[in-house]
C-alpha cells in the first residue's frame, strides 16, 4: 500500500469508496494482503486425531509463510455448489475438489487461471490445459469392507446383491460426493453402458441403507460393523486403516471373468476467481506441488504423488503400490462425464428412487 498523506475530505471519501469496490472485487483488495486464506476441500485429507497429510502440510505453510489456514469440509459437489451460491460474495480462495466436480467449477466460471510452480511436472490427464486447475494429490477409486466380518472381499458387483449384505451396504450420492459420482462412473464402465448401469444399481438398491452426503463418514461405519461395505477412494481408506484397522480395500469387478476395475480420481486443486487472498491461494498452491510435500503425500497422507517426477520409496508407497496391483486402470472422459452429469444422476435417482 502507498503512505498515506494529508488529503481533502472529499479525496479522502473516495478513496474509502474505492477501496470498499475492490473489496467486493475479491483478489484485487487490501485483504488480499491479510496472513490467512480459506480452503474448500473434499474430505479424506485432513485427519479427526490431527495425523492427516493437511494437517502437517497446512501447519508447516503456516510456519514457513505466516499465514494461517481456514479449511472447510464437505462433499466435492457440496463444495462447488457452495461456491457458486458465494460467487457474487467470494469466501474461499482456494478449492480441492475430485472430478468431475472441478470440471464443474470450471464450466461454471467459479476457477481462476493460475499454473503453480512444479505443475510442469504434473501429467498432463492429471491438469488443466489452461491452468484452471492442477492435480496436488493422485488417488483411486475403490471399496471397503470389514474385514472382521467378511473372511474375503466380494470380488464382482453380483456379490453385493447377496442376502449378507441387506442393510449392511452404503455408498455416498452421485452428483453430490466426488466417490458417489464414482460409483455410477465405475458401473456404466465395467456394464458397457448408462442403462446396464442402472439396471444394477436398481438391483442394488435393496440392499442399500441410503444416501450419503460424505465418503468418509462411511469408513467409521466399515470399521465398527455397523457397515460390511461401502465405498471409498484408496488414499482415503488407507490412510483411514491407522485408527480403523477393520478395513479391507477391494475394487469389484463386473464378472466373475473380470479383471477388477479401477481409475484415478485425484484431488484437484484450484484458485477460485475473486478470491479475497488471491496472492495467499497461489502459495499455498506453490507449496502444495514443492518435491517436499510431494514426498508427504504417501508417507504421511497414504496417497500418491501427483508429481511425475516424485518416487515415492516410503513403507506406506510400497503397501499402496501393492494393494494396486492387478487392478485394470480405465481412463474416464471427464468432458463427457461433466457434460453428462446431470443426466447421470437423474437416471440414478429414477433407478434407485433417490
Amino acid at each position: 500500500m502507498p503512505a498515506h498523506s494529508l488529503k481533502p475530505l472529499a479525496a479522502v471519501a473516495g478513496a474509502l469508496v474505492l477501496a470498499g469496490s475492490l473489496t467486493a472485487c475479491g483478489g484485487s483488495s487490501a485483504a488480499s494482503d491479510a496472513k490467512e486464506i480459506t480452503v474448500y476441500s473434499a474430505d479424506g485429507l485432513k485427519a479427526d486425531d490431527g495425523s492427516g497429510f493437511y494437517d502437517k502440510v497446512f501447519k508447516d505453510f503456516t510456519a514457513k509463510t505466516g499465514i494461517k489456514v481456514k479449511y472447510v469440509e464437505g462433499g466435492s459437489g457440496e463444495m462447488v455448489q457452495r461456491l457458486a451460491r458465494e460467487k457474487s460474495n467470494t469466501q474461499a480462495d482456494v478449492v480441492v475438489t475430485l472430478p468431475p466436480f472441478i470440471q464443474q467449477a470450471d464450466s461454471k466460471g467459479l476457477l481462476d487461471t493460475y499454473k503453480p510452480a512444479g505443475s510442469d511436472q504434473v501429467a498432463a490427464a492429471d491438469k488443466d490445459a489452461g491452468g484452471k486447475w492442477t492435480s496436488v494429490v493422485n488417488n483411486y477409486f475403490c471399496f471397503i469392507y470389514n474385514t472382521k466380518e467378511l473372511k474375503q472381499a466380494p470380488k464382482t458387483w453380483d456379490d453385493l446383491l447377496g442376502d449378507r449384505y441387506k442393510g449392511k451396504l452404503q455408498y455416498s450420492t452421485p452428483g453430490v460426493a466426488g466417490d458417489g459420482t464414482a460409483v455410477v462412473i465405475k458401473a456404466i464402465h465395467d456394464f458397457g453402458g448408462l442403462e446396464p448401469a442402472m439396471a444394477y444399481l436398481k438391483k442394488l438398491q435393496t440392499n442399500n441403507v441410503g444416501p450419503s452426503k460424505s465418503t468418509g463418514a462411511l469408513a467409521p461405519k466399515v470399521d465398527k460393523g455397523e457397515l460390511v461395505v461401502a465405498n471409498g477412494d484408496v488414499q482415503m481408506n488407507y490412510a483411514d486403516m491407522k485408527s480403523m484397522p477393520n478395513q479391507g480395500i477391494f475394487f469389484p469387478a463386473a464378472n466373475a471373468t473380470g479383471k477388477p476395475t479401477s481409475f484415478a480420481l485425484p484431488y484437484a486443486a484450484g484458485l477460485v476467481k475473486d478470491a479475497p487472498h488471491t496472492e495467499n491461494g497461489k502459495k499455498l498452491l506453490d507449496f502444495l506441488l514443492t518435491p517436499e510435500v510431494q514426498q508427504e503425500v504417501s508417507s504421511v497422507g497414504g496417497g500418491f504423488p501427483a508429481r511425475t517426477d516424485v518416487t515415492a520409496t516410503d513403507a506406506n508407497a510400497a503397501k499402496l503400490k501393492a494393494i494396486m496391483a492387478g487392478v485394470e486402470i480405465f481412463t474416464p472422459d471427464w468432458a463427457t462425464v461433466n457434460t453428462d452429469l446431470t443426466s447421470y444422476v437423474d437416471a440414478w435417482k429414477k433407478a434407485t428412487g433417490s
